[in-house]
Order: structure tokens, then sequence, then C-alpha cells
């Protein structure tokens, strides 16, 4: 305080704002995705991956449960990475055991790309105990509060994408 008046630091780079609680909602943002990216990255190192193992791990394991197949295409297209790319990463995932490559159930010509149950289970273990914390926490609120949480972060990443699409 300086003179009678409270003295506020800026939000990191959003600069000075007249309503402080705006800043304060993205500085809590900012500090939950830098949680976010070190949990992920106790993960990847707990089970040995890149992030781009783990984030086609998880894709498989998504699509699986839905009953989706994923050829190497689909996969490569999904992760942004080229079909060289894509073929070192699926040899490095049968490698580890995580994934293995299956014929095309219509297409004999292709292969698709499965997780294996073991990862299932792997990943379950790894992160069940921090999905558990995170759930209980987004079921103590309100359901008006959970519908300002989801309004909240849905117009967060419109407004995160229309930057991209500038």
């Amino acid at each position: 305080m300086t003179g009678g008046r409270v003295e506020r630091i800026s939000g990191y780079w959003y600069g000075e704002q007249d309503a402080p609680t705006s800043v304060d909602v993205l500085n809590a943002l900012r500090r939950y995705r830098s949680a976010e990216v070190a949990m992920r990255r106790r993960t990847r190192a707990s089970m040995g991956m890149g992030e781009t193992d783990l984030l086609a791990l998880r894709f498989l394991l998504e699509a699986g449960r839905r009953g989706e197949i994923v050829t190497p295409k689909e996969l490569a297209a999904r992760l942004d990475i080229s079909s060289a790319s894509t073929t070192v990463l699926i040899d490095r995932l049968v490698k580890s055991g995580h994934v293995r490559r299956d014929p095309h159930p219509s297409d004999r010509r292709s292969i698709i790309v499965v997780a294996t149950p073991s990862s299932d289970d792997e990943v379950r273990h790894t992160l069940g105990r921090m999905h558990e914390r995170m759930l209980e926490v987004a079921e103590s609120l309100t359901p008006q509060q959970s519908e300002a949480v989801v309004e909240f972060l849905t117009r967060m990443r419109e407004a995160v994408e229309a930057i991209d699409a500038e």
C-alpha cells in the first residue's frame, strides 16, 4: 500500500485491469495449466514415454473405448506428424508393449493400431488417483458453478482457437 491506495501487481502479461477478479481468474488458470504440465511430465517419466507417445496412447485408448479403429494415417493426422514419424512412433510403442498392429477388418491391404489391455491398465494405475481427485473437485460444484466453469472454459478455448485461425 502506498499513500493510502492499494498497489496492484499486474497479472503476468495481462496488464492492469479495472476488475482485479479477471486477472485473478487468468492467473489461476495459468497456475492450473502449469500444474497440469508438471503432472504430464511426471506421468511421461513414470511410464518412460515422450509427449507424442502419451498423446498417441491416449487417442488410441479413447478410440478403443468408443469401438473405433485407428489407422496409422489417422494417427498421423491426429498428432500432426509425418507418416515416417508415425511409423517410428508405432514401432516404439509396439516394442514397449503399449500398442499392437492388427489387420484392418475390411481392408486387407491396411493395418490398424490398437492399444494393448496392459497399456490401459498402466494408464489407469498411473493416472487413476489423480482423476479421482479431479472428479471429487468437479463433483463438489453446484450445478450453477459447473455451468459457469464449463461456459468459461469453452469460451477460453474458443478465444485461443480464434488466435490460431487468424
